[in-house]
């Protein structure tokens, strides 16, 4: 897949979210002032910011999809990783707002002054928990699609959207049925779910900029394609390294002898134009061609 088709899907997904996002955002701003309800209102304010979240992850991939330069002559892919990162320290700074909210009204004893919701409130956190974890499966779809690390993340903030609106119903439900508490223990268990999944966006970025190899399983069939080209005797060295998330391949291959130097580069140009025509994360590969010798 090209970096135009990933810009443009990444571009669409993202556009459908931020308008989802800005109609959730109203909805539960009205729900929650009107149906009395500190919890939805708070929860409209992290749709509000998954709006931030997807501008970023725009930027990034679009940065990310432009064409080798002199001063990155590799590419840009990085940059989307390093949206990635960005989405994470929201998400997390995120978890964390939503844990310590918990943690203080339980403390204070705060949620015995919280006013009874009404039935619009209720009906808001419900109708916000099948949208975006609707919209968090649509975004994981594509993420996977395109292998984007950003999207990914921008998913995982879909999802950490649809647990706040659970604890928004988890307090509504509770304050109706006279146990208040409930919404500040259930925003403490949302708040571990989300700073684990940031903490697992970071992580996996991270890797993506460290020039760490790629999955075995994609290494073993590269290694497996390049044995079977014609004129390969055998791979003695295989080399992966992941570069935002486009693969870059090293590989040395032996070959007969006493073939002339034409032979040897037509069966490198072969095995080259094979990896990335039948590889698409495969970004470039530089093969080189050894002696073979039977002690190796």
């Amino acid at each position: 897949m090209q970096n135009n088709d990933i810009e443009k899907i990444t571009v669409k997904v993202s556009v459908i979210t931020i308008i989802m996002n800005a109609l959730l955002t109203v909805f539960k701003l009205f729900a929650g002032i009107f149906g009395a309800s500190y919890a939805l209102i708070s929860d409209a304010v992290h749709s509000a910011s998954d709006v931030f979240s997807t501008i970023i992850v725009i930027i990034g991939v679009k940065i990310s999809a432009k064409k080798a330069d002199k001063k990155h002559p590799f590419g840009h892919e990085r940059f989307e990783c390093v949206a990635a990162i960005l989405l994470a320290v929201v998400l997390f700074a995120t978890g964390v707002g939503i844990g310590y909210t918990g943690v203080v009204n339980i403390v204070k004893g705060a949620y015995n002054s919280f006013e009874i919701p009404k039935i619009i409130a209720l009906i808001a956190a419900a109708v916000s928990i099948v949208v975006k974890e609707l919209m968090f499966w649509y975004t994981m779809s594509a993420a996977k699609k395109v292998n984007s690390s950003a999207l990914k993340a921008d998913a995982w903030h879909h999802r950490s959207d649809s647990l706040s609106s659970i604890g928004s119903l988890v307090g509504v439900i509770g304050a109706m049925c006279g146990v208040p508490i409930m919404d500040s223990i259930a925003c403490i268990v949302i708040s571990l779910l989300i700073i684990k999944a940031a903490v697992q966006i970071f992580i996996d970025a991270v890797k993506k900029m460290t020039d760490e190899a790629c999955e075995e399983k994609t290494e073993s069939e590269i290694r497996n394609y390049i044995e079977c080209c014609e004129g390969v005797i055998r791979v003695d060295e295989l080399m992966t390294r992941m570069f935002g998330n486009r693969i870059y391949v090293i590989a040395e291959i032996a070959c007969q002898p006493d073939i002339s130097l034409f032979d040897a580069h037509s069966i490198a140009e072969t095995v080259h134009k094979g990896i990335e025509d039948n590889f698409p994360l495969v970004k470039h590969i530089t093969v080189h061609v050894n002696p073979y010798k039977d002690s190796q």
